[in-house]
């Protein structure tokens, strides 16, 4: 685990250079959007590091991560991204473009396993053992080094972790059906903002 952790305050900075693919992952103080609010926003290049962005709650003014988030030029991985996405659009006023999943890649590769976590993921990929303490914890006040540590452990592995699912995708021939999965991504984040919680294709 590299020591590559930087926190920035509102904002990405304007010179900051992250290249063509990043890792994402987001804190929340719960997972009611409208009542949880975006406490911060980690950024990886792959290249064991970690910028967090911790928001003033109060306006939300980051027009550098916003431009980065749109930039449809700029693969973005997440894990679990439809609840990232929900808060970002709902905080940042912004959509998020051209977006991986490790956890949706995960189901449709690993169908050997009903466990998608993170940990898992890690644990068989990465061959580290990481902890998930600080998971419920309070992203809302001032972030002590493990916290920081933990936001980092969420998004410096996901690079590798998607290549590898990426390889059995391509192997068991169901990347046609993940990338048709990522399509929908963004119309299941809207029915979660219109509070349409149920899958609507149930009897």
């Amino acid at each position: 685990m590299s020591n590559n952790i930087q926190l920035h305050k509102n904002d990405l900075p304007d010179e900051l250079k992250l290249g063509n693919i990043i890792a994402v992952d987001g804190e929340f103080m719960g997972l009611n959007v409208r009542r949880d609010p975006l406490c911060l926003i980690q950024i990886s290049t792959g290249n064991s590091d970690a910028h967090i962005v911790q928001f003033d709650r109060q306006n939300y003014d980051a027009p550098n991560l916003i431009s980065l988030f749109y930039d449809e030029k700029v693969t973005k991985i997440f894990h679990y991204a439809r609840a990232d996405l929900a808060h970002i659009k709902y905080y940042l006023k912004t959509e998020v473009n051209n977006i991986l999943d490790t956890k949706i890649a995960s189901k449709l590769a690993r169908s050997y396993s009903d466990n998608h976590s993170l940990k898992t993921l890690i644990k068989e990929f990465i061959n580290i053992d990481i902890s998930k303490q600080f998971q419920n914890s309070d992203f809302g006040g001032k972030l002590s080094v493990a916290q920081m540590k933990y936001c980092a452990n969420d998004v410096i592995y996901l690079h590798k972790i998607h290549d590898e699912l990426y390889k059995i995708l391509e192997r068991e021939n169901r990347v046609k059906l993940y990338e048709d999965c990522l399509k929908f991504v963004k119309t299941r984040v809207q029915l979660d903002l219109s509070e349409f919680k149920d899958d609507i294709w149930s009897h």
